[in-house]
């Protein structure tokens, strides 16, 4: 798997986050990476449980959350973007007054998880067929959550599967909630808000509740490797 690799300064990544709660970035794995993830799927001893999203009235799909350890390739993306992502984070924390300062490593962060009952990985690989969607939700997991979630795009849009683009939704306090839809193409990653985000007001930053969730697949098949970076109880 290769390393995460930034065309953005730390700083613009800051900023692009901060001024729209989430980022895109092209091109992070290739087509030949993705396949590999994928494979993994018909793998059950990696997996510590299936999700039938009907069953739950998530939406219409499959999801499989791994189980520790994770594949190497999968530690080794956990904890690149969490070493990526821990400046904006503290950043955020600060802004939205949390009282929290995530420490440099990952490790150390799932210590803090840890000992507040997270110990389940949360990693997960998502796959949808025609007429698949999931619902508006957050991935919080617990008391202790990262700020930013990853998510890896694993199939080319109008070629593998059509509709099924990835909704963010953002819901400012005495306001009507707004949407953005993305579609990204195969190995793109979309870095975005886990549950909220600041926002700067006349009075300094204020919260905005984030969701995100997945249109209707028309045809085909979709799907995606989620990393939230902490762990669920």
């Amino acid at each position: 798997m290769s390393a995460i690799t930034l065309a953005t300064a730390t700083d613009e990544l800051q900023t692009t986050l901060l001024s729209q709660g989430f980022v895109h970035l092209e091109s992070v794995l290739t087509p030949e990476e993705c396949d590999a993830i994928m494979a993994w799927y018909a793998e059950p001893a990696r997996f510590r449980t299936t999700i039938n999203m009907a069953r739950y009235r998530f939406g219409e799909g499959e999801y499989k959350y791994f189980s520790y350890p994770l594949p190497d390739q999968l530690q080794s993306l956990r904890q690149q973007l969490y070493e990526m992502l821990v400046p904006a984070a503290n950043l955020w924390s600060k802004a939205l007054r949390l009282n929290l300062v995530f420490p440099d490593s990952h490790s150390d962060f799932l210590t803090l998880c840890h000992d507040k009952g997270q110990r389940r990985p949360t990693p997960l690989l998502l796959t949808y067929g025609d007429g698949g969607y999931n619902t508006l939700h957050q991935d919080l997991y617990g008391d202790v959550y990262f700020p930013f979630q990853p998510v890896f795009f694993l199939k080319q849009p109008g070629w593998d599967y059509e509709g099924g683009e990835f909704i963010l939704v953002e819901q400012r306090p005495r306001a009507q909630s707004r949407a953005v839809s993305l579609t990204p193409k195969q190995g793109d990653l979309i870095i975005f808000a886990t549950s909220q985000r600041p926002v700067m007001g006349s009075k300094g930053y204020y919260r905005v509740q984030m969701r995100h969730g997945v249109s209707t697949v028309h045809s085909g098949h979709r799907m995606t490797l989620g990393i939230p970076l902490h762990d669920a109880k």
